[in-house]
């Protein structure tokens, strides 16, 4: 198993160098309330030399995939080919309240949005005729012209990740993509979310070899659990405030771990305007089998557990922490620490530790 790092946009430079000097297999940065992925990334390239690029996720519904395609083409040229295209079609509220784009079929749509993609990023002119997706528009002059990248590609073939959360997107993440990003998610979920990447996979003819199972989950360490968890309680207040609660999908997470009456007592002290008591509202426990917390030996122990659940990245969130600079240093260097503890880190990571 090798390591990921989640960035944030403040100090996304040195957190990138250091990741990259600790041995982590790529970099990720994430987009929605706080930051695009794009420009964070841009720093992230000109920051280091040999660490890989990927966006974890860029929302579909926030460009058109003849963007997504050139804007991958061009990171990928920037960074000597380091780059890893992840999308994800968000949620409801954002795909409809940011950008005005319905939520509908979303599947389909991504789909479509991937072939489009993948097609662009050959280099040859594309001409699509879909559901959801024409280019040229219906109705379009017959002359317009194709969607033709003259981006230089420095490789063959940019990996493209999807997120998932259902069954459903995770069989189709097996099926047309080259890996998987997860978020908040207990060793028992990868199980089951990877029993579902397989069939796909396997509808498709493929076997699992090459694809990237890669989880992000929220980060602190401290020496004891309850101190480590409370560092990471306004992040879940975020995330499970995010518009209603019956579309939002970590509540329905919180659902399906047990925690629904957790869940909606959060949503009602949110309501309320007590942020405080909404973050107190959740237990210890539903965060802790969907995070990385404690000390570096009980990093070890979880890392382990993960590893064979079947990740093969693990996705380190030191955006989730209520810490600075500093302690986001720290907790890639203590998770860096935990991998080589448990004994699971792939070989090549072990060597660049060295």
């Amino acid at each position: 198993m090798r390591l990921a790092a989640n960035l944030v946009y403040q100090g996304a430079a040195e957190l990138a160098r250091t990741a990259e000097e600790l041995g982590y297999d790529v970099v990720l940065a994430p987009e929605g309330y706080l930051s695009d992925a794009v420009s964070v990334l841009g720093l992230a390239a000109g920051a280091t030399e040999r660490i890989g690029l990927a966006s974890g996720v860029m929302q579909i519904p926030a460009r058109a995939p003849g963007m997504a395609a050139l804007t991958a083409a061009t990171l990928d040229a920037l960074s000597g080919g380091r780059f890893r295209l992840g999308l994800g079609v968000s949620n409801p509220d954002v795909s409809q309240g940011w950008y005005g784009v319905p939520f509908d079929r979303p599947l389909a749509r991504t789909r479509e949005y991937v072939d489009i993609v993948r097609q662009a990023l050959t280099g040859r002119p594309v001409t699509y005729a879909g559901e959801h997706f024409r280019l040229p528009a219906a109705g379009a002059d017959r002359d317009a012209a194709p969607l033709l990248l003259v981006t230089e590609r420095v490789r063959e073939g940019i990996p493209v990740y999807l997120a998932a959360v259902g069954p459903r997107a995770l069989r189709l993440a097996g099926e047309i993509a080259d890996g998987w990003i997860g978020v908040f998610t207990s060793p028992e979920a990868v199980g089951d979310a990877v029993a579902e990447i397989r069939k796909g996979r396997s509808a498709a003819g493929l076997g699992m070899a090459g694809f990237d199972v890669l989880p992000s989950l929220p980060t602190s360490v401290a020496d004891d659990v309850e101190s480590a968890v409370d560092a990471l309680r306004g992040k879940y207040v975020d995330l499970l405030g995010i518009g209603d609660a019956e579309h939002n999908v970590y509540c329905a997470m919180a659902r399906r771990m047990g925690y629904g009456r957790e869940a909606a007592n959060l949503r009602e002290r949110l309501a309320a305007g007590d942020r405080a008591g909404a973050g107190a509202a959740l237990p210890v426990g539903f965060i802790d089998r969907t995070a990385l917390v404690g000390p570096v030996p009980r990093l070890a122990d979880r890392m382990a557990e993960y590893a064979e659940a079947g990740v093969t990245t693990l996705g380190v969130m030191v955006s989730a922490a209520a810490t600075t600079l500093e302690g986001r240093v720290g907790i890639l260097r203590a998770a860096a620490d935990a991998l080589e503890l448990a004994g699971v880190a792939d070989a090549e990571a072990h060597l660049l530790r060295q």
